[in-house]
């Protein structure tokens, strides 16, 4: 039934909602690129600053995962109540400063902290803009702007180290020899300060766009909204035999995909001699085909699957699929860069695939009140356990059971053999656990 003119009403004209998706795809990749860019710098940090492979797998992981994951959840709620636009802008601004402030950074600790503050500042991106998105288009409308958006996060992954290789080449170059205050620094202090001056920049753009329903939310209303989780709580003990093995699949998979991201230029810089410019365009251009041939694969595979077979057979299928993914296993110890890039390749492509499977069916699962924290809660998982464990496990592989920074690549495939079982098995679980709701789910 086509919406009532009553219904078109409360929505502001399309071109202002779709002038803030645009910023916000833009953020996304901006935030994504900030999120990933040490991976390309970890070879010129651990010269400049004398630390390990070890402490570098923490600055890209747990320094931002602990904080992302754990404040992304309270966020979400807040997004929900208070002015959406100036949540934003506190974002951008927060996790542009904490970018600079990496490239400023002359110990571990300093940069320790402020990896935090992007941590702290990109956690409210996503809450807000799904918010607003809400907020600016009628349901009918939706499902394309927020395409949109995920598509910025999507790029931003492999954007990181093109990006960065770029501006890193740039750097090495003395193209910013000209450039007060930045010019007599190192090439990869450039590209963390060019890159946060970008954001702030970004930032000032954000003033252009307008809450659709002004708020204004008393310290109690917070109070209640942050602490109201009783139904995603009822809904995960009714389903949690399904539930619980959907989230560690995904979260364990999340491992590999951080790991390969993390440590895949070192590979490509250790052992095949690929400079900052060739990384950037070679793994960057892999990580952004794969990852935007995966995700609609997977919608179409996941919507063909739910109606010939049942919504619940996709978990069986996710199972199947993520058995290809021993196809990235060998991903660090092949002999070239083009079968290296190729394994990489295939478990991106997998990976992305399986997952958008996998976060559809575990959203079928939850109550419609209860999907939005259950989003977060997925991301929570990815980002605490792919992004907190992948980059540290590979370096500590690294340092403890080979001794030698040549061999990440061995460490690469050490960890992501077992990640790569461990997920396979899980979602079979979870299929196992939901055959005997099968028929149930798919009446519904």
């Amino acid at each position: 039934m086509p919406p009532s003119d009553d219904s078109i009403g409360r929505y502001p004209a399309a071109i202002r909602g779709w002038w803030a998706v645009t910023l916000f795809g833009v953020a996304a990749v901006l935030s994504y690129t900030d999120r990933q860019i040490l991976a390309l710098l970890v070879d010129p940090i651990r010269g400049d600053l004398g630390i390990s492979d070890v402490q570098i797998s923490v600055l890209q992981g747990a320094a931002f995962a602990v904080l992302y994951s754990f404040i992304g959840l309270p966020l979400g709620r807040i997004a929900d109540l208070v002015p959406r636009r100036a949540l934003l802008i506190f974002a951008v601004v927060l996790w542009s400063l904490g970018t600079i402030l990496c490239g400023l950074a002359h110990s571990f600790a300093a940069l320790f902290a402020a990896r935090l503050l992007v941590g702290v500042g990109e956690a409210a991106l996503a809450p807000a803009a799904m918010s607003l998105i809400g907020d600016y288009f009628p349901p009918y409308k939706r499902a394309l702007p927020t395409g949109v958006f995920f598509t910025g996060m999507i790029v931003g992954g492999g954007s990181a180290v093109a990006i960065g290789g770029f501006l890193l080449g740039a750097a090495q170059h003395a193209l910013f020899a000209q450039v007060p205050v930045i010019s007599s620094l190192a090439p990869w202090r450039v590209v963390l300060i060019v890159l946060g001056i970008a954001g702030l920049g970004l930032a000032l753009f954000f003033f252009t766009i307008r809450e659709p329903n002004e708020r204004h939310a008393s310290i109690a209303e917070l109070r209640r909204h942050l602490f109201s989780v009783g139904e995603v709580t009822g809904a995960l003990r009714s389903q949690w035999t399904v539930l619980l093995p959907l989230y560690a699949a995904m979260a364990i998979g999340s491992i590999v995909d951080y790991a390969i991201m993390s440590w895949m230029p070192a590979l490509l810089s250790r052992h095949f001699a690929f400079t900052s410019n060739e990384i950037g365009a070679s793994l960057g251009a892999v990580a952004i085909a794969a990852a935007l041939l995966g995700t609609p694969l997977g919608g179409l595979v996941a919507d063909w699957t739910a109606k010939r077979f049942g919504p619940l057979t996709r978990i069986r299928l996710c199972g199947f699929i993520m058995i290809l993914g021993i196809l990235g296993i060998p991903v660090g110890i092949l002999s070239t860069a083009t079968m290296s890039l190729a394994s990489a390749f295939a478990w991106t492509l997998i990976s992305a695939t399986a997952g958008t499977i996998g976060i559809t069916t575990t959203l079928d699962l939850l109550p419609q009140e209860s999907r939005g924290l259950g989003t977060a809660t997925i991301a929570f998982c990815n980002t605490i356990v792919g992004l907190g464990l992948g980059p540290t496990l590979v370096a500590l592989a690294t340092d403890h059971i080979y001794g030698d920074p040549a061999r990440v690549g061995m460490a690469l495939s050490t960890v992501a053999a077992p990640a790569i079982v461990t997920c396979c098995l899980l979602f079979f679980v979870a299929a196992r656990a939901a055959s005997g709701t099968l028929n149930a789910i798919a009446r519904a």
